[in-house]
């Protein structure tokens, strides 16, 4: 493992290979499991902010999800994405080939806001884990993500660097450059 500037990144962060593949788990990570993304603090005001901009491009069970429930839910772990009735994150919508995609996503790639989505979603499959001191970069392996998994080995393209713009988001260009420095040199002790 790594720490760069109080951020612990684990080995398979290093190791592993994930490109995801949309074409092949029409984009689970948002429809399955069993909470909402986790969202920051300082995500919550924004969703608060978006809802009306972002409801056009939400599905009707979304919209009525974030109507009955508000933007966001808060429990004992902390606060996530509102679900949908049949579990799926209400900020998600589908395409033509029926490929989830971030309806709060969409609306930032059409100019709509300057909000690109939660930042656990965008730094999926790294699952962040806030320490005493800094935080820690796990990977979260699921097998829903199994063809990103095989599409990453094939192009030999590590975690870390599917991740890099999500990276420079949460900690900077600086850090990133850290980053990709230390783990050449890892994976170069590592061969």
């Amino acid at each position: 493992m790594l720490v760069i500037d109080d951020i612990l990144v684990t080995d398979p962060i290093l190791e592993r290979d994930f490109v995801c593949n949309l074409s092949a788990c029409k984009g689970a990570c948002c429809v399955a499991g069993d909470r909402g993304a986790p969202l920051a603090d300082a995500e919550l005001p924004i969703l608060e902010e978006l809802q009306e901009t972002v409801a056009p491009y939400l599905t009707a069970e979304g919209r009525a999800a974030l109507q009955a429930q508000g933007p966001y839910l808060t429990d004992e772990e902390g606060h996530q994405t509102t679900l949908r009735e049949d579990g799926a994150c209400a900020y998600v919508n589908f395409d033509e080939k029926g490929i989830a995609y971030c309806g709060i996503e969409r609306a930032h790639e059409e100019g709509k806001t300057d909000f690109k989505k939660p930042l656990s979603c965008h730094l999926y499959p790294i699952r962040v884990q806030p320490l005493h001191e800094g935080a820690a970069l796990n990977y979260n392996e699921w097998d829903i993500c199994d063809p990103a998994c095989q599409l990453g080995a094939a192009l030999k393209v590590p975690v870390y660097r599917f991740l890099k713009e999500a990276l420079i988001r949460a900690y900077g260009e600086d850090w990133y450059a850290a980053l990709e420095e230390a783990a050449a040199l890892y994976q170069g002790k590592s061969r």
